[in-house]
């Protein structure tokens, strides 16, 4: 057995693939050294704890479903990115079976902190890109906002609609975007 892993990056590669095949609750250090073809000392190296593992294997199944498609810097209207990112999850759902609703699972029986610090800031990254977006829309009529409802209030209901319906399964985001039409644009 080697006993030299080649990267951070390449145990990562191994720690998607188990997650596409046996989902995020089959990736422990002894399976991942396993699939490295390494000694689990080797894994360790690199993730001091199975915490850190799936943290970071987590973040990276996420990274993996947001890039599939492009990125949110494209995006000049509101509804189009909220479209690609519901489609983008969809997809990753499709590619990483079970990932979307049993990854924060995973972090029940772990460090339930670590893990919800890791979603709340993959997440929040999504949300201050859909603000860019937001603010980048020419379309969004200039009273749409004000102080008893935000731009950060919109996309936090948005980001949480967007969430529920992937979780409840839904195959298309027609409903979303309607409401977001008429709470933004004329």
């Amino acid at each position: 057995m080697n006993t030299v892993v080649t990267s951070r990056e390449a145990i990562l590669e191994e720690c998607r693939k188990i997650v596409m095949e046996q989902g995020i609750s089959a990736v422990n250090m002894r399976s991942v050294a396993a699939a490295c073809g390494v000694a689990v000392g080797s894994i360790y190296n690199y993730f001091p704890s199975k915490t850190d593992l799936i943290s970071a294997a987590v973040e990276d199944v996420w990274k993996d479903i947001f890039h599939m498609s492009g990125d949110f810097s494209v995006f000049d209207c509101f509804t189009d990115c909220l479209e690609w990112l519901f489609e983008s999850i969809r997809k990753g759902c499709g590619k990483y079976p079970g990932f979307f609703t049993l990854h924060s699972m995973s972090f029940a029986a772990e460090d339930k902190a670590s893990g919800r610090r890791m979603m709340e800031q993959y997440f929040g990254h999504i949300k201050q890109n859909l603000k860019c977006v937001l603010g980048r829309d020419s379309d969004v009529r200039a009273d749409a906002f004000h102080g008893g409802f935000t731009q950060d209030e919109f996309v936090d209901l948005i980001f949480i609609t967007l969430t529920s319906m992937l979780l409840q399964g839904r195959e298309r985001c027609g409903p979303l975007l309607e409401m977001a039409s008429r709470c933004i644009y004329q």
